[in-house]
C-alpha cells in the first residue's frame, strides 16, 4: 500500500491517457493519491478528479509562482472550498525564488495569508520551497505554522532544516531526486530524520525518478522512491510502504 502524497494528475500531460496512468499506479501498489489544486485553473479539475475516484484526495491553495494573480476574492473562494469532503489540506503554498514570476514581497504576503486561512479552517499545509529555505522557515515560525503542521513537499533543504521543520510539526516528503545517483543531500536527510516523519511523492508529471528520469512522471513511480528509501534505511520495501502510508494518513488527518 503506497501513498503518493503529491501529484498533478489533472495536468494536461495526462489528457490522453489519464485512466491508463491511474490503472498502472494501482497495479504498482499505489492505493491513495493526494492531487494538488494550486490556482484558479487547477483547483476545479483537481476536485473533479477527487470526486470521481474514492482513493484520490485534493488540496486547494495558491502557488507562489501565481502569487501576483491572487486577490482578496480568492481567499474567500479557497475558504469556501476548504470544507469540501475530499479537501484535506491547503496547498501547495510557499515561496519560489527560482522562477521570477511573482515579486518576493507578494509571495510573502500570499504565503502568510494562506497559513492564516489554514489555521482558520483547521487544515494542514503543503509547502512549496524552491531556493527560499531561509525565508520559508522564517515565515513558518512567525506565523506559528506548527498549529496546523503539514508537509514539506519535494524537500530540497539540509538535514538541519529538515529537523527544524519536524520540530514545527511538519513531515518531510521525498520525490524523484532521492533516486539520482549523485543526490547526496536528499539521501543524507532521508537517513538522518525519524522514519515516522518521512513521506514519499512523485510530483507527477514532474521530478521523474530513476530509471525514467527525463520522461513524464506518473504516480506509480512512487514505488522507485520507496525502494531507494528502504535501501537507505536498511528496512524492507514493505516496511517503508507501510510506514510512509501511515505517516501520510496522519499528516493529512485522514480517517482510514
Amino acid at each position: 500500500m503506497l501513498f503518493d502524497s503529491h501529484a498533478h494528475l489533472n495536468a494536461e500531460q495526462f489528457n490522453d491517457d489519464r485512466e491508463e496512468v491511474l490503472l498502472r499506479a494501482r497495479e504498482m501498489g499505489v492505493s491513495r493519491i493526494l492531487n494538488i489544486g494550486y490556482n484558479r485553473e487547477t483547483i476545479p479539475s483537481s476536485l473533479q478528479l477527487a470526486e470521481k475516484y474514492d482513493y484520490i484526495y485534493s488540496t486547494v491553495g495558491w502557488h507562489p509562482q501565481d502569487a501576483k494573480d491572487y486577490h482578496e476574492a480568492d481567499y474567500e473562494w479557497l475558504k469556501s472550498l476548504a470544507g469540501h469532503p475530499k479537501v484535506v489540506a491547503i496547498g501547495e503554498i510557499g515561496l519560489d525564488y527560482y522562477w521570477d514570476t511573482s515579486p518576493k514581497e507578494v509571495q510573502d504576503q500570499v504565503f502568510r495569508e494562506q497559513i492564516r486561512l489554514a489555521k482558520e479552517v483547521n487544515l494542514p499545509i503543503i509547502i512549496h520551497d524552491r531556493d527560499a529555505h531561509e525565508d520559508v522557515l522564517k515565515i513558518l515560525k512567525e506565523e506559528k505554522a506548527w498549529e496546523v503542521g503539514g508537509i514539506m513537499h519535494a524537500f530540497s533543504g539540509s538535514l538541519e532544516m529538515a529537523k527544524a521543520c519536524i520540530e514545527m510539526n511538519f513531515y518531510i516528503s521525498f520525490s524523484g531526486p532521492l533516486t539520482f545517483k549523485n543526490a547526496r543531500r536528499p539521501k543524507e536527510v532521508a537517513q538522518g530524520i525519524p522514519l515516522e516523519r518521512i513521506l514519499i511523492e512523485t510530483d507527477s508529471p514532474y521530478l521523474t525518478p530513476h530509471p525514467y528520469r527525463g520522461k513524464r512522471n506518473e504516480s506509480g513511480y512512487v514505488r522507485y522512491i520507496a525502494e531507494v528509501l528502504a535501501e537507505l534505511r536498511g528496512v524492507t520495501f514493505e516496511e517503508i510502504a507501510d510506514i510512509t502510508f501511515r505517516n501520510t494518513i496522519q499528516a493529512l488527518r485522514i480517517s482510514v
